[in-house]
C-alpha cells in the first residue's frame, strides 16, 4: 500500500511539473546613449525575467542601398559593439541570460522586410555589407558567451530573394559561434522561412492580429489566437524545431490588437485595459506548449523609473498594469 502510494505521488509530481515546463522569459533591452548600471538591472530581475535580448544596430540610407553602416562613433553607446558587450557581460553578472539580435535600421523606418536591391551588382555589395555586419557580432556572441544568437530579424525581402546567400552565411556563422541559433521571422513570414532546419528555434516577432475590437476581452483574444496557432504548431512539427517568440508585445491603446505592428505615433487613446487582456491572452495560449521555447517583451528601456506610465500609448509595459500581468506569468514559468 505504502509503494502504491508513493508510486501515485511521483507520477502526480511528474504530471504539475510537465504543465510548468520552464520557459525564456525575456525583455527586448532597448539600446541606450548610456552604459547600462546595476541599477537598471534590478527591474528586469524584479520582473523574474531570466533573459535579455541585446540589440545593436546597423542602418541603411534607402530600402534600395546595399551598405549597412555600424559600430560607428555616430552611434549610441548601446548600439555598437562595445556597448553591446557591457551590456551583456552587466547582464550575465546578474545572471540573466542574452539573446544577441543585431538589427538594421533604413532610414525613417521603412519596413526591413521591404529591403530589396535593384541590380545583381548590388545585391552582391549588400551580401557583403551583411556579411560583415553580422560576422562582427556573431565573434562577439561567441566571445560574451551569449547563449542566443539572432542572425537577422524581418528581412523576407532579402531572404526569399538570395536563399543560398543565407545558407551560406549560417555556415559561416556557426564556423565562429557555438551557441544557439535563431532568425526573427515577421509575423506573416515565419511559414516561407526556408532555413528553419539549420537553426535551433523558429524564431517569429508575434504581432498578429487577433480582433477589432476597442477592448477586446481575454477569451476574444484567445480566441483570434487559434489559426495563428495552428500554423505555428504545423511549421514547428515540419521542421522539428520549437518556437520562440523574438518579440511580443502590444501598444496600450485602443485597438491594439488589430493592427499590433503599427509603431507610429498615433495619439489613440490610451488603453490599459486592452494590452492587459492582450498579455494574458499570448500567455494563456502559449506558456503551457511543450514545443514552446517562450519569448522577449517588446520592448523594456534601461531608464525603468523614466519609462512608460499611465499615460503612455506604446508597446512598453513599464509602470503599467501589464507589467505586472507579466511579472506573475514569468514567476510561474521559471
Amino acid at each position: 500500500m505504502k509503494r502504491s502510494c508513493f508510486l501515485l505521488l511521483c507520477l502526480l509530481q511528474i504530471s504539475c511539473s510537465s504543465q510548468f515546463v520552464g520557459k525564456i522569459n525575456g525583455v527586448s533591452f532597448v539600446a541606450s546613449r548610456d552604459e547600462v548600471k546595476q541599477e537598471h538591472i534590478k527591474p528586469v530581475k524584479q520582473l523574474y525575467a531570466d533573459h535579455a535580448a541585446v540589440m545593436p544596430f546597423g542602418f541603411i540610407r534607402e530600402v534600395n542601398s546595399p551598405e549597412i553602416i555600424f559600430d560607428t562613433e555616430r552611434q549610441w553607446f548601446g548600439e555598437t559593439r562595445v556597448g553591446a558587450k557591457q551590456y551583456i557581460e552587466l547582464l550575465h553578472r546578474n545572471k540573466i541570460k542574452v539573446m544577441l539580435k543585431p538589427q538594421i535600421w533604413i532610414w525613417r523606418g521603412v519596413f526591413t522586410g521591404e529591403l530589396k536591391m535593384q541590380s545583381e551588382a548590388d545585391w552582391q555589395k549588400l551580401e557583403q555589407s551583411y556579411e560583415a555586419f553580422i560576422l562582427t557580432y556573431a565573434s562577439l556572441a561567441e566571445e560574451s558567451k551569449a547563449e542566443i544568437f539572432c542572425i537577422g530579424t524581418e528581412l523576407e525581402q532579402f531572404v526569399s530573394q538570395r536563399p543560398e546567400f543565407w545558407k551560406n552565411l549560417i555556415l559561416k556563422i556557426k564556423d565562429r559561434y557555438n551557441g544557439k541559433l535563431t532568425y526573427a521571422a515577421n509575423w506573416d513570414e515565419f511559414g516561407r522561412t526556408p532555413f528553419w532546419a539549420d537553426l535551433d528555434y523558429i524564431g517569429i516577432d508575434a504581432y498578429f492580429p487577433l480582433s477589432e475590437s476597442k477592448t477586446p476581452t481575454v477569451e476574444e483574444l484567445k480566441e483570434g489566437w487559434k489559426p495563428w496557432k495552428d500554423k505555428i504548431t504545423t511549421v514547428s512539427s515540419s521542421a522539428n524545431r520549437p518556437v520562440l517568440f523574438t518579440e511580443f508585445g502590444y501598444r496600450s491603446m485602443d485597438f491594439t490588437a488589430k493592427k499590433p505592428w503599427l509603431v507610429d505615433r498615433n495619439e489613440e487613446t490610451v488603453n490599459l485595459a486592452a494590452q492587459v487582456n492582450a498579455k494574458k491572452a499570448i500567455f494563456e495560449s502559449f506558456w503551457d506548449e511543450e514545443w514552446f521555447a517562450g519569448g522577449f517583451v517588446w520592448k523594456w528601456f534601461i531608464n525603468h523609473e523614466k519609462s512608460g506610465g499611465p499615460q503612455d500609448n506604446r508597446f512598453t509595459p513599464q509602470n503599467k498594469p501589464a507589467e505586472e500581468v507579466i511579472k506573475t506569468f514569468y514567476k510561474t514559468y521559471r
